[in-house]
């Protein structure tokens, strides 16, 4: 920590900073929302005066459990100025100020994290607020409102404890919403919250300001590391050390009467990204009122109808901040008897539609550049965009129709909380968590169903906010809907829909259908598939061809950038079209084992049983034509691109009869024949106790470490050789058809360089007998796999008989972390990422400190030891947005991951090289 800018005091601030000392560039220590309000003030904006308790202190907090000495001087110091600026002190009995304790880390978590508003309200003070707002019914409206937030964030309560009390008081006086609800209602009801707290807590609600304040701000830190914060983070993959700024604020109030509100808003619409106002507003209400989805909320329109003139300053408000973060902006704002305050500004969150046609709007406005569009997408997005939509022309039945707030197509089961939707999720059914609106403690739910739908709130609303976050479909406010979560009912007019009947909810349309509603291909798939003329023939909708252009101009521009070459995993000649067709510069890996199954597993089960050389050769003289036809295809297909076949590298027992199961069925026709009952020949039966021994002979305890790769092809005579030949002959077929094949052979599972070289051994005798008997000359690079620790660190040497190199990260992950990838992700994932052991799956997302430095430390010296090694990735790691960063930093040459992904490669790996200043030619 430096020294903070001497603004009427000169003082170390190692904890504390007062608005007007940062800036929107200290995320890291002011915490988004401090250092937006920092900008906003430092902008000349109506800004609320305050002071923002940085992310140092939190980190100190969960250190050491407690508040750090300083912090404590350091607020009293910043909270007397901020008394200074406003002429009020907090818990005045006359004149009082309050505050709200608001968290703000450096990444948005919409609904994360916990807010305490009229923070320095007690007995006293509430009656000296009375007076000076002359609205005794705002003043204890503002007080149950800091008991309710306090006892529950603070003090622990479950908060349906509080709002029951306030909906009993509102039934017994017929009000239907709080605002009906006269003073002297609100005075009954705070004595009721200061009951709940006593009984609840075993304490009194605190009276003393100071230790509202304090015990505020520890909460906050707490809040941190509540489950839902945690699992947010996991989800978005943020991390856990980071910790949360804390901003008190001092009170503006929207519940003041008409001439008063609350509202969010952003400068275009977060959902579609259509240029406008778009937002909600709330009249008499205060803070979290709007987000909370309580109460249906008003548009802007209605707001600019309203308060003419604070909707003036409020879309000056935001234009400005739109030029100056030259982005779409979400922004919190309050009202306060017709003068405008802004509460928090911040780059919005948007759905992936969104986020392409804003990227390029920017760059038509001369706001952004092209390489600046590219930045503000991202795969993930990408991919969303390319999820099946709702067949317009197919037959529904309309249930209800409410706001559009992320987009998709969602169909599934209807369940009312958050835990069943995490059940039957993890039974493998599609669920949809329908809600009055949802809450911080939903999060779970949402994560596990396909698609929120909520009959309160707005486009700003908890629900909408964090499904869009997620890329979740999501409709809210359809009003037509009376959820009961306690009798796990839905009321549609005369219709009652229960749990676990089916429903689907277009987030796009916002609209609510019964039963199931098929599915056609996104646009953007169509696109990727048959090009942009053909994909814009398909429709006549306007929001469609916007968002078709906007993609293709941007995933173009990745492509005019990008470093990286991408290629495919693709198997078969079907697959290496479509790779081709989205985008692919070639095959990184062509497995060959797939190959083998169906009905020509019998062929190479006999390869690897055969005891005599004759039986052996039959089956491989089999194989041969078949494997030729494949390569041919495929090279076809891939004609003039790099196509990488893999020789054939399964766990030996993929190949085998289950060993039990044969096991089994001799034991019973031994018991059959001792009785006189056989139903098989006596060649049948012998065939299959032959077959038991050789099975039992080649059993492993532990086949994905076994026999298997390199070792399977050097161990079994002829099975490698069987596939060079076929490559080879298929390489000189399309040669002498006029072609341009490129085919390359890829070694698996090599561990030391010795197998390297026995297998170019026998390569190169192959292809030279094939091009000498075929006429023709073969170009055939020959390379290795490298997915074992020992490859990696060996890499200087097996460069050396490796014309490249491609990480089949899959099995290095497996054999660096020595867990099997089937085995554990369902066992203990989950318990190791609640521990914090791993923030995400290491096969997802390359481990870059274990695994990837095996892949830097190999890239090095494979390069160093032959400076033209072509290297590459070919595990899935090569389709996932963060890996592709780390494969583009450490110098590969190209990402090969399945068809689906390529686009989202292409994508990523420009934004990786403009990440890092632009593309470089190589």
């Amino acid at each position: 920590m430096g020294q903070a800018s001497c603004a009427g005091r000169c003082v170390t601030a190692t904890y504390v900073f007062d608005f007007s000392e940062g800036n929107k560039d200290q995320k890291d220590l002011l915490g988004g929302k401090g250092a937006n309000l920092a900008e906003m003030t430092r902008l000349g904006l109506p800004v609320p005066p305050g002071f923002t308790i940085t992310t140092e202190a939190c980190r100190s907090y969960m250190a050491t459990g407690t508040l750090p000495a300083e912090l404590r001087v350091e607020v009293t110091m910043a909270l007397r100025r901020l008394e200074d600026a406003v002429g009020r002190n907090l818990g005045d009995f006359h004149e009082p100020l309050l505050v709200s304790v608001r968290s703000g880390a450096k990444f948005s978590m919409p609904g994360m994290m916990d807010t305490i508003l009229n923070v320095g309200l007690n007995d006293a003070s509430v009656q000296g607020l009375a007076e000076f707002s002359q609205d005794a019914r705002f003043a204890w409206d503002s007080y149950r409102r800091l008991i309710q937030m306090f006892g529950k964030t603070v003090l622990g309560i479950d908060g349906d404890v509080f709002a029951h009390a306030l909906d009993t008081i509102k039934s017994e006086r017929g009000a239907t919403i709080d605002t009906d609800l006269s003073a002297k209602d609100l005075e009954e009801l705070v004595e009721q919250f200061k009951v709940i707290v006593r009984d609840h807590s075993g304490r009194d609600f605190p009276q003393h300001p100071r230790e509202q304040l304090d015990l505020a701000i520890a909460a906050i830190f707490e809040s941190w590391n509540t489950d839902r914060a945690r699992l947010y983070r996991r989800r978005e993959r943020i991390s856990d050390d980071l910790g949360t700024a804390v901003n008190v604020v001092s009170m503006v109030f929207g519940n003041l009467g008409p001439d008063s509100g609350t509202g969010v808003c952003f400068t275009r619409d977060p959902a579609t990204g259509k240029v406008g106002d778009y937002g909600d507003y709330l009249p008499n209400a205060q803070g979290e009122d709007v987000v909370a989805g309580i109460r249906n909320t008003l548009s802007l329109a209605d707001f600019e109808k309203l308060d003419p003139q604070s909707f003036a300053d409020l879309r000056q408000a935001m234009r400005r901040l739109e030029t100056h973060y030259r982005d779409l902006c979400d922004i919190e704002f309050t009202v306060e008897r017709g003068k405008l305050w802004m509460l928090q500004t911040r780059v919005g969150k948007r759905t992936a539609n969104a986020a392409f046609r804003i990227a390029t709007q920017l760059v038509d406005e001369h706001l952004i550049t092209m390489d600046e569009a590219l930045e503000r997408v991202t795969g993930q997005q990408l991919s969303n965009l390319m999820f099946p939509q709702f067949d317009a022309g197919a037959s529904r039945t309309l249930l209800a129709k409410g706001m559009a707030a992320s987009p998709g197509a969602a169909v599934g089961q209807i369940v009312f909380d958050s835990k069943t939707a995490q059940a039957w999720a993890a039974e493998g059914k599609d669920v949809i968590l329908v809600r009055r609106e949802t809450n911080p403690d939903d999060l779970g739910g949402m994560i596990a169903a396909v698609g929120v739908l909520t009959s309160r709130g707005g486009k700003t609303s908890h629900a909408a906010v964090v499904a869009r976050g997620m890329g979740t479909t999501c409709v809210v406010g359809a009003e037509a809907l009376e959820v009961d979560a306690t009798a796990q009912t839905v009321h549609v007019g005369k219709r009652v829909l229960k749990q676990g009947e089916v429903i689907a909810i277009d987030g796009s349309t916002g609209e609510v259908f019964l039963g199931s509603v098929p599915v056609v291909p996104s646009p953007v798939v169509q696109y990727l598939e048959e090009g942009l003329d053909a994909a814009l023939e398909h429709t006549t909708d306007e929001d469609t061809i916007v968002l078709v252009r906007a993609v293709d101009r941007i995933l173009k521009h990745a492509d005019e950038v990008r470093r990286l070459d991408v290629h495919a995993n693709a198997d078969t000649a079907e697959d290496a079209h479509r790779a081709r067709i989205w985008g692919a510069q070639g095959i990184g890996l062509c497995r060959t084992e797939h190959m083998f199954l169906g009905d020509r597993r019998v062929l190479i089960e006999r390869v690897v049983l055969a005891r005599e050389d004759a039986e052996r050769q039959a089956a491989l003289d089999a194989l041969l034509p078949l494997q030729r036809a494949d390569f041919i295809d495929i090279l076809r297909e891939m004609d003039g691109l790099p196509t990488t076949i893999r020789l054939i590298d399964p766990p030996l027992h993929e190949f085998l009869p289950d060993l039990t199961a044969l096991s089994v069925r001799v034991a019973l026709a031994t018991d059959r024949r001792e009785r006189g009952e056989e139903k098989e020949t006596q060649e049948e039966f012998d065939h299959d106790v032959q077959l038991l021994a050789a099975v039992e002979r080649m059993h492993e305890a532990n086949p994905m470490l076994g026999l298997r790769g390199v070792r399977l092809g050097l161990v079994v005579p002829g099975l490698f050789a069987l596939q060079i030949r076929a490559i080879a002959e298929a390489h000189a077929t399309r040669l002498k058809e006029g072609g341009h094949p490129r085919a390359e052979i890829m070694v698996p599972l090599a561990a030391s360089v010795m197998e390297l070289r026995l297998v170019r051994d026998e390569a190169e005798a192959i292809l030279a007998e094939v091009a000498k008997a075929e006429g023709v000359e073969l170009d055939i690079a020959i390379g290795a796999m490298i997915e074992l620790p020992r490859a990696a660190l060996t890499a200087g040497r097996m460069a050396g008989e490796a014309e490249f190199f491609s990480f089949g990260t899959n099995d290095l992950t497996q054999t660096t972390w020595g867990f099997s990838r089937d085995d554990v992700e369902s066992a203990f994932f989950a318990e190791y990422t609640d521990l914090g052991v791993i923030a995400v799956s290491p096969f997802e997302t390359i481990d870059r400190t274990g695994v990837g430095r095996l892949v830097r430390l190999a890239v090095e010296e494979g390069r160093a030891a032959r400076p033209d090694l072509t290297i590459g990735v070919c595990g899935e790691h090569g389709g996932d947005p963060e890996s592709v960063h780390f494969f583009d930093e450490v110098g590969l040459d190209y990402v090969s991951c399945s068809p689906f992904r390529v686009p989202i490669a292409r994508l990523e790996a420009g934004r990786a090289s403009v990440a890092k200043g632009g593309s470089d030619t190589r």
